[in-house]
């Protein structure tokens, strides 16, 4: 995380981010992994690994998942919340925080 984001929010257009080629290379590239992940995992359970082991290979895959969100929920706080709030929008706060709920719930 920390690299520049290059993140725009478009309202005009809908609710859209853009993000720079270096940021959405970077979270294709994660998320390519993670599909990986999961294919192992579905593999491990067809071939009756031991639980544990599966367990250990979910945990895995939900902290490459949560590494995903982060780095796009830090591109959104610098760029769009920070945009909306400048322009005086208070409301996208709440909408972060309902956001923020849903990462932290178990």
């Amino acid at each position: 995380m920390g690299e520049n984001m290059n993140h725009e929010c478009n309202l005009s257009e809908g609710r859209k981010s853009h993000h720079s080629d270096k940021v959405k290379k970077n979270l294709v590239t994660r998320l390519n992994r993670i599909e990986g992940q999961i294919r192992g995992i579905k593999g491990l359970i067809e071939k009756d690994t031991y639980c544990d082991d599966v367990i250990t290979q979910i945990a895995a895959t939900q902290s490459a998942l949560n590494s995903v969100a982060k780095i796009l929920l830090e591109g959104h706080l610098k760029t769009c919340v920070l945009e909306r709030v400048n322009e005086g929008d208070t409301e996208v706060l709440d909408e972060v925080l309902l956001t923020i709920g849903k990462l932290m719930k178990k």
